[in-house]
């Protein structure tokens, strides 16, 4: 993760040498193509564009409501491709990481707690794209699924640049902290392995003393 949000980092601070409105447009596509190639790290570039609003090289206003309207565009595009293949298509075609058991699943649950689910649905990773698509293969409400996915996504990006806010914001007191434990806690580890060494020379000798004087080696 950590190796990830450098790369993005960099990546982003390059294409500034373009202007911030390019930025912007990476954002809104990394948060469009996230969930029709789920591996893809769309909340890296979340985390990332916090930061940059943190450092004052980003509007708040204009990054997360652009994070949000890419990552609901994917959704949309997902649960209407459910929609108009139909549920006959996916049960008859069966295919292996979406069968036709998954499908009928996920229309129970839907049907007993679909807001709840669609709710939730952008903080479940991996199958979050899957869940579009089952919305609409179960013909839930067009409405219905904009709605609830779009607070999904509006919380969830939320805190996620709202985490990255304050820790660029507090990076001074934690680069604190960290370096204080570190002069605490490097002394007391060295001394306790210090101690360990001569605990066990200690040992060492002591029970090679004893062998040494045993009525066998006399």
């Amino acid at each position: 993760m950590s190796e990830t949000l450098l790369q993005v980092s960099g990546f982003l601070d390059h294409v500034f040498t373009f202007g911030p409105w390019l930025v912007y447009l990476v954002i809104f596509i990394a948060c469009f193509v996230e969930n029709l190639f789920p591996p893809f790290p769309g909340d890296t570039f979340m985390v990332v564009g916090g930061a940059l609003v943190a450092a004052e090289r980003l509007e708040l206003w204009v990054v997360w409501p652009v994070m949000i309207i890419g990552g609901m565009s994917s959704v949309m595009l997902l649960y209407r491709f459910g929609r108009r293949r139909g549920r006959d298509f996916f049960i008859r075609k069966n295919y292996k990481a979406f069968s036709a058991k998954d499908i009928e699943a996920v229309e129970k649950r839907l049907a007993r707690n679909g807001a709840l689910v669609m709710l939730f649905s952008r903080f479940v990773v991996g199958i979050r794209a899957a869940l579009a698509v089952a919305a609409g293969i179960g013909r839930y409400p067009v409405a219905a699924t904009l709605i609830y996915s779009t607070i999904s996504y509006i919380i969830f990006s939320g805190l996620l640049v709202f985490a990255a806010i304050k820790l660029v914001e507090n990076l001074g007191e934690i680069e604190y902290y960290v370096t204080t434990y570190n002069r605490i806690a490097y002394p007391i580890v060295i001394v306790l392995v210090i101690a360990v060494i001569v605990y066990k020379l200690v040992s060492y000798r002591r029970r090679k003393a004893g062998e040494d004087s045993s009525p066998d080696r006399r």
